[in-house]
């Protein structure tokens, strides 16, 4: 099969979206029930890099995709160096001296890139992130890889036609004196939040969902990886850079805002958890992630190898299997046929046995029902129970 370039990696009509919900999922928590409160601080440029480099400010750069060009990233670092304002940054106090980047991060990276003097490649996002799971900052030794990162040098437009930007093609370390002074202590204001009552972190989700408000709005699978990371997300993400996966979702890199992980997470919610679902979808995914956290390494090794097999008996179908009429990769045909073939095996603590047999599938996304259920209100919970009730009827297995 040929899979598509980096370039159309980045469109956003790559999935199939839920489509015509009743009313009942509404995605919003509750918050009168939280007691928080925000704060304001301050903090210059090189305080921000230390914060960063000793694990004090976590910036789920490492866990969820920085998407900035260079472009972009360049006008930031050009506009603090002259002393134009730069918006505020929110932070979340999960502990003492202990802060998650809840909006921001493209800035927070940013700065922390052109100090570093490298920028990421867009094309090695997803296997860096793996590669720093266990790291609060970015290693010397990854840094200085060009596998993952280039030179980070300021490109700018000209000021005016024929004269060139003063900064156009400079460095951190190539800044003259003064204006690398000058960026140095830059201060840049940071509202803190913090959950004072009930105990523990239960209102991250939703202080995520309200402030991540910054130019590139964080989907429900960002906002997750961010507030419940666990060894579970783990395998998904490494699931999600093995060629099997790639080939089935048609996509070589990994999606920039990780709905193809969303897809997988989908997919084991619903197998595990298919006799508790109710509307919406975001907040089911939600309760399933925060399950998932306290999954032993037992019950991981069975989920991944489950995993495994299906893929395997996903081998030899066309790069458009799990594709709507739409011509799109739908999350509704894949988290069907999932649980349609892995219901039995995942009861008996087992694996897949055998391998999807196209004519059903066919057949399952040519069903009236089936295809009705996909097609409108596609997360009520009767559209739910409707498309894996006729994936266990239709599909088989050889």
């Amino acid at each position: 099969m040929t899979l598509s370039t980096p370039s159309q990696d980045l469109e956003d009509n790559q999935y199939e979206p839920d489509v015509g919900d009743n009313g009942s999922g509404d995605d919003s928590y509750p918050i009168d029930q939280f007691d928080l409160v925000s704060s304001p601080n301050d903090f210059n440029t090189k305080t921000l890099v230390d914060f960063i480099d000793s694990g004090v400010v976590n910036i789920p750069g490492f866990q969820r995709n920085f998407i900035w060009d260079v472009k972009r990233a360049s006008r930031l670092i050009e506009s603090m160096i002259v002393g134009l304002p730069v918006p505020q940054i929110f932070l979340y106090e999960k502990k003492g001296n202990n802060y998650l980047v809840i909006d921001g991060q493209q800035r927070l990276m940013s700065i922390y890139y052109f100090v570093k003097g490298r920028f990421p490649r867009k094309e090695q996002l997803a296997t860096l992130r793996l590669d720093l799971k266990e790291q609060s900052a970015i290693p010397s030794q990854i840094l200085n890889k060009d596998e993952y990162f280039t030179d980070f040098r300021l490109n700018l437009p000209e000021s005016l036609p024929g004269r060139p930007n003063r900064f156009h093609r400079l460095d951190y370390s190539s800044l003259d004196d003064e204006h690398r002074s000058s960026f140095n202590i830059r201060t840049i204001r940071h509202i803190i939040v913090r959950q004072v009552g009930p105990a523990g972190d239960h209102a991250m989700y939703e202080i995520f969902n309200r402030l991540n408000s910054g130019g590139v709005n964080l989907t429900p699978q960002e906002i997750r990886r961010c507030t419940f990371d666990s060894e579970f997300y783990d395998m998904l993400y490494r699931t999600n850079t093995k060629v099997e996966w790639r080939q089935l979702v048609g996509k070589e890199i990994p999606d920039i805002h990780m709905r193809d992980v969303e897809i997988l997470l989908r997919g084991f919610a619903m197998l595990i958890n298919e006799e508790t679902y109710r509307p919406s979808m975001v907040k089911f995914l939600n309760t399933f992630s925060q399950q998932a956290r306290s999954f032993r390494k037992v019950t991981l090794e069975r989920l991944d190898a489950l995993l495994e097999s299906f893929l395997k008996s996903c081998e030899g179908l066309p790069a458009d299997a799990f594709h709507s009429t739409q011509g799109r990769f739908s999350p509704m045909i894949f988290e069907s046929v999932f649980v349609a073939a892995c219901n039995k095996p995942y009861r008996k603590s087992g694996t897949v046995k055998g391998k999807i047999n196209l004519e059903s599938l066919i057949r399952l996304k040519d069903d009236e029902d089936f295809r009705g259920a996909t097609q409108s209100q596609t997360t009520s919970l009767a559209n739910v129970k409707k498309r894996l009730e006729r994936a266990r009827q239709i599909l088989v297995l050889d």
